[in-house]
């Protein structure tokens, strides 16, 4: 077994995970010139066997993303805690909370907490956003709920969001809204506020035409990302999508890039346009130099029992993810006897993801009978092929196991952009290591080096890992030296910049 141990090191910032020390997050009365607006505020809340509460940094992407904002600007980030206000429980765990203990601030961001029912979080968050939504957006790899109700919640929450910003935002404030959750909330404070910059960006994929078109309230998520000055997908595919759908089930005139509505005795412009995500790149590739994350990895493959190849595999526990893809085609290569159990090692981890949900429950089961067939068919009495840990892991804990690993999987079936795969060759200092890709990955169109696969193709999957187990140390530089490049060209920094910077040209 592989034995795990959180690290402390202070670094730049508030990293994921690391303690954010403030009274209560409270309805601040100081309006700001910049608000950040996500589902959940930026911490979680970690429950101690003395029943103690600790509040970390959460570790999730948009969090990631938005770091450099949190660092760089004076804002205010609207979000939900977590904690039900009517239960006074954690959405997490059910722990039973106390809103005086929430963190007020993150960095230079105040937080402002938006209030949300139990009843409001189940039919607006479990219920609509990540039942009918997030499988919809994925290219509908899940069953899709359309609930009428849910619906009705969704409109709610989105309408008490929009209700918060106005209430924190000066004068020709800019807004930034983020995520699927949130897309009715740009035509909600337009309404209330139009003298606001607005920004709304997708972190997801947006699907085709002849999938969006399923959804009952499709016209009025439409509308509702339009109230938005620009709007922003990771992919140009997904720019399109949005474009093509504005004129056919709304019948808005189209532009380049642009939609026109009508608004008021004149027309507004609203720009569509991608801005690939992308991760903190030199400071990933500064843990990886680090000593200290480095002799944490040799420390990994040696409990490993120094395997001549690891490969590691970090998601959230999620059925887009792809996970059952890549544990069957490396139980394939094992059976066939390309690769040896004594000679590979598969590391999957695995962060809990909406466990209050009865669809990853489920995904949970099936992906843990599966390691523990392969372990039970392929094992060695010490060694096993398989190491499977669901948990969750501090950023200089993940890199060590970036840095061990020989190749990384990255199996996505549709994924926005998938922020591991950039961080995994940002972990690759010396240009070593390979990258199997998806090619329904957003970072697929950045890191074309990759060995990119389509995830569906079983057959496909197995040749391209032994491609990458079989490479050289010249081709595997090679490819690893494009794709750093790449990286350390359009980090988060820039990312977040060029976005703003558009919004800013639109509403100026």
């Amino acid at each position: 077994m592989i034995r795990l141990r959180g690290r402390h090191k202070q670094r730049r910032g508030t990293r994921p995970g690391a303690k954010v020390e403030a009274p209560s997050v409270v309805a601040s009365t100081e309006l700001s010139d910049f608000v950040v607006v996500a589902n959940r505020l930026p911490f979680e809340a970690h429950h101690g066997a003395d029943g103690d509460t600790t509040w970390v940094r959460s570790p999730g992407g948009l969090v990631s993303a938005l770091e450099p904002i949190l660092h760089e600007h004076d804002c205010v980030w609207v979000g939900w805690s977590g904690l039900s206000v009517d239960a006074k429980t954690y959405y997490d765990d059910g722990e039973l909370g106390d809103p005086s203990d929430m963190p007020s601030r993150i960095d230079s961001c105040r937080l402002h907490n938006v209030e949300l029912t139990s009843d409001e979080v189940e039919a607006y968050y479990a219920g609509f956003a990540n039942s009918a939504l997030w499988p919809l957006y994925h290219d509908g790899v899940a069953a899709r709920i359309y609930d009428r109700n849910q619906w009705a919640a969704y409109r709610l929450v989105n309408s008490r969001f929009a209700t918060e910003i106005a209430s924190v935002a000066a004068p020709n404030a800019t807004v930034w809204i983020h995520d699927y959750h949130l897309q009715l909330v740009p035509q909600y404070l337009r309404a209330l506020r139009p003298d606001l910059r607005i920004g709304f960006f997708l972190h997801i994929p947006f699907p085709p035409a002849e999938l969006f078109a399923q959804l009952p309230w499709r016209r009025e998520v439409l509308y509702g990302l339009l109230g938005a000055d620009l709007i922003g997908f990771q992919v140009p595919g997904a720019v399109r999508n949005f474009l093509h759908l504005t004129e056919r089930l709304l019948g808005l005139p189209v532009r380049g890039d642009r939609v026109l509505l009508p608004d008021g005795d004149s027309t507004r412009s609203v720009r569509v346009a991608d801005f690939p995500v992308s991760i903190d790149t030199k400071r990933i590739d500064e843990i990886a130099r680090d000593p200290i994350v480095r002799a944490r990895a040799e420390q990994i493959r040696k409990e490993m029992g120094d395997p001549r190849i690891v490969m590691l595999g970090i998601d959230r526990l999620d059925y887009t993810k792809g996970i059952d893809v890549r544990l069957s085609a490396f139980a394939e290569l094992l059976l066939s006897g390309e690769l040896e159990p004594d000679d590979a090692v598969f590391v999957q981890i695995a962060t809990p993801s909406r466990e209050g949900i009865d669809e990853y429950q489920r995904i949970r089961r099936e992906i843990e009978l599966t390691i523990g067939r392969v372990i039970g068919e392929h094992a060695r009495v010490g060694s096993p092929p398989i190491h499977y840990l669901h948990q969750t892991f501090d950023v200089e804990e993940l890199v060590a196991f970036y840095v061990a690993a020989d190749i990384m999987l990255v199996t996505p079936l549709r994924d926005g952009m998938n922020l591991v795969a950039k961080e995994y060759v940002a972990a690759r200092p010396f240009e070593d290591g390979a990258l199997v890709l998806s090619e329904f990955a957003g970072a697929a169109l950045e890191l074309p080096e990759a060995w990119i696969v389509n995830p569906y193709d079983a057959d496909a999957v197995k040749a391209a890992i032994m491609g990458a187990v079989n490479s050289d140390m010249r081709e595997r530089k090679r490819r690893m030296s494009a794709m750093r490049q790449t990286l350390f060209h359009h980090d988060v920094s820039k990312w977040a910049h060029d976005f703003l910077s558009a919004l800013a040209e639109e509403a100026g």
